[in-house]
């Protein structure tokens, strides 16, 4: 491994956070272009996000990514050149050379060695990169000027030079030129190598009266209409020998420039300078660069002061209309830098630290408020109200810091669903809606392995081959969406399919066989589809790679309620399945809606609160009660707990709702709303139900927060009993 100086550590860190990105946009242009078509918009941007991985691995010494990248920019330059076309093959062997940088980039940054496995992972894709770049035709070279004396290789632009179409070449040949044992007609079958002459127009009006013509002076100039696919660069070197005593503008045709001011639009927002933006195009040599750079120095020093692109235009070097796109580039890069400087990155585990001391700050500015309404000081009662406003506005303003789209969820999926979708066999769709739908950074990272087993899941079970689609009547290309949006205080996120749906009998019946029912319950559509959570429990005929171990729906369950989330199963035989996950909007600090039960005070999440009611004292022991002419089920938590205090002179109740479902909780005393930090249970108690965690009031006491949804399906699950 590469030993890094501890001051260029965070500097590293940056290079692995960026290169992730950059890998993660490769993958998504060629996911679209494996689907849509190949597009050379998005073809230069893989090619500039590999370059640009290769040139910061350079800075730190990471010569395995340079060396791989390298191979791979190779390929990717054939076909953003034409030379090679993007075929489906080759986009699984670019999608493979991504994992595998991004491999190398997770064993660098946790300081691991590269294991057998790697390195011949490392090999075989090293094999394939160059099969494919040997089926590109090999490039041409132009042979040397004169064969008396070695021609000194080309520079090549390896940066966005562009393969146009026709050049325009302006020649003047000095005088000296039959002196020098130069031949201007060998510089025009030289210049054939490279490309095709379409049109010449010969020159003679420095020719002088025939009797004042010097035989070994030469006076021809030509202007040529050249059509190549060298860049700039590769074109002027053709008159190497001859640049110091000749006059030569080489500039694309008219025709062209278009194709240049969208090639300078497409250059990455680097910082850059004008010079440097027209040579990355190819419109501009570094000669050119030079010679104009110097004419612009001398004059400064005579006070004559031009800028640079009057001179390049002036000198004929570059055409104005070039010359101005890149100006306004140049612009637009300062404006993005303007904006960059505006974003600044923070550690996940700093913005952690921020929300757990927000949460000490809700606890302290609770107490305050207490001790003020104590003491009855209306001053210091007004101050404290003004603290928590404050303390709230902060707290919505910490947590918004680490809410993310849930694009960043779903963005790995369309990957998992192609390969999953070849490993099986099968042709499948995925759709995707509800991106910019927030949620806590947090809950995403725990949000993701469950939704990827749903989706594998659904691919393997739901959807039916080719064959059996066609048989049904359906398209023969399965479908996968995802789906987010917010609703009632919550997120609500939806794993769709368009297979086959759940097989209730099937799942009934592996059930009895398992003995998790007996053959004489009756149940619903919805507990028969919830047994599938049960641990071990698979309806696969057959053990895959991807499911049918009894190892997975369980497991989806506990991570889903773990994070004070459910889930639901909804399916139509023939029509397909739906998993929707109901989650709360954060795990750190909720608006808590504090109630009295006997002399304990407990916390509703007021995102489940709809309204709040006084208990009908000539309701007696029905179970229910009437709702604006809708029977309203009751729960008495009293019961629940197995409190044994007397009742409470005045109950009230509190209509809850998770999904469809609404119950009356009924309550003792109703103290209003409170900011509450959530605190997790301990070992000893995580398993209470009813109860999901725990929170400090200002008093110093603890209140258990409530598990509204536990304690609606445990409520329906009793009345289901009875």
């Amino acid at each position: 491994m590469i030993a890094i100086d501890p001051q260029m550590d965070a500097a590293l860190q940056t290079f692995f956070e960026e290169g992730r990105d950059l890998l993660q946009e490769m993958e998504r242009a060629l996911l679209f272009m494996e689907s849509a078509g190949a597009d050379p918009e998005r073809i230069n941007a893989v090619f500039r996000a590999a370059h640009t991985i290769k040139g910061s691995a350079g800075l730190f010494g990471l010569e395995e990514v340079v060396r791989f990248t390298h191979r791979l920019e190779n390929l990717l330059d054939h076909i953003r050149s034409g030379v090679i076309d993007l075929t489906p093959l080759r986009i699984t062997l670019l999608l493979s050379c991504g994992d595998h940088i991004a491999e190398y980039l997770d064993k660098t940054s946790a300081d691991m060695s590269l294991d057998e496995h790697f390195l011949a992972e490392d090999l075989r894709l090293l094999t394939e990169l160059t099969e494919q770049l040997g089926t590109a035709p090999p490039a041409r070279t132009s042979p040397p000027v004169r064969k008396s004396e070695s021609r000194p290789t080309p520079e090549i632009i390896t940066t966005d030079a562009v393969k146009t179409g026709n050049w325009h070449i302006s020649l003047r040949f000095g005088r000296d030129t039959f002196r020098d044992g130069m031949d201007p007609l060998s510089f025009l079958h030289y210049l054939e190598q490279l490309g095709e002459i379409v049109g010449l127009v010969t020159l003679t009006d420095n020719l002088p009266a025939l009797i004042q013509m010097d035989a070994e002076s030469c006076y021809l100039g030509f202007e040529i209409s050249f059509k190549s696919d060298a860049d700039k660069s590769q074109v002027a070197d053709v008159f190497d020998f001859v640049k110091n005593s000749s006059i030569i503008h080489i500039l694309p045709a008219h025709s062209q420039i278009g194709a240049y001011l969208q090639l300078i639009q497409q250059l990455p927002e680097a910082d850059q300078h004008l010079g440097a933006l027209l040579i990355s195009v190819g419109t501009l040599t570094h000669e050119e660069l030079q010679k104009a750079l110097a004419l612009q120095d001398a004059g400064n020093h005579s006070g004559q002061h031009q800028p640079l692109g009057e001179i390049l235009v002036a000198q004929k070097m570059v055409q104005e209309p070039i010359v101005q796109g890149a100006l306004e580039k140049q612009q637009q890069q300062r404006e993005h830098q303007v904006v960059e400087r505006q974003m600044l990155r923070v550690r996940a585990a700093d913005l952690d630290q921020l929300v757990n001391l927000v949460g000490e700050l809700v606890i302290a500015s609770a107490a305050n408020s207490l001790y003020a309404a104590q003491n009855n000081a209306e001053e210091r009662v007004e101050s404290a109200a003004q603290v928590a406003r404050l303390v709230e506005d902060i707290r919505d303003g910490a947590l918004h810091l680490r809410m993310i789209d849930v694009a960043e969820v779903f963005q790995r999926f369309p990957r998992v669903v192609r390969d999953t979708a070849r490993t099986l066999g099968k042709n499948i769709r995925l759709e995707i809606s509800g991106e910019g739908t927030e949620l806590d950074k947090s809950m995403a990272e725990k949000i993701t392995d469950p939704l990827m087993h749903l989706v594998r899941n659904a691919m393997d079970h739901g959807i039916e081959s080719a064959e059996r689609r066609h048989a049904l009547g359906k398209p023969a290309q399965g479908c996968i969406s995802l789906h987010a949006c917010h609703d009632a205080g919550g997120i609500i996120i939806e794993v769709r399919d368009d297979g086959g749906g759940l097989n209730r009998e099937k799942i009934l019946g592996k059930a009895i066989e398992k003995g998790l029912v007996t053959p004489e319950q009756q149940l619903s559509d919805q507990e028969i589809y919830a047994l599938i959570f049960a641990p071990g429990f698979s309806t696969a005929d057959q053990v895959s790679d991807i499911s049918g171990r009894g190892v997975g729906m369980d497991v989806v369950r506990q991570n889903i309620e773990a994070i004070r989330g459910s889930i639901e199963i909804h399916s139509t035989p023939g029509a397909g399945s739906t998993m929707r996950i109901r989650l709360p909007l954060t795990l750190s600090i909720i608006d808590g809606f504090l109630v009295k039960l006997a002399t304990d005070t407990f916390v509703i999440p007021a995102e489940s609160v709809e309204e709040c009611l006084e208990y009908p004292e000539q309701q007696g022991t029905v179970g229910y009660m009437v709702l604006r002419d809708q029977a309203l089920p009751l729960l008495h938590l009293t019961g629940v707990f197995r409190f044994d205090a007397q009742p409470e002179k005045r109950r009230n109740v509190i209509v809850v709702r998770h999904g469809q479902d609404r119950v009356g909780m009924v309550v003792g005393a109703i103290l209003g709303n409170q900011q509450t930090v959530i605190k997790p249970l301990g070992k000893l108690f995580d398993q209470v139900p009813g109860i999901s965690a725990a929170t400090i009031l200002g008093n110093g006491d603890v209140a258990p927060i409530l598990d509204i949804p536990a304690l609606i399906h445990h409520h329906a699950s009793a009345k289901h009993i009875h």
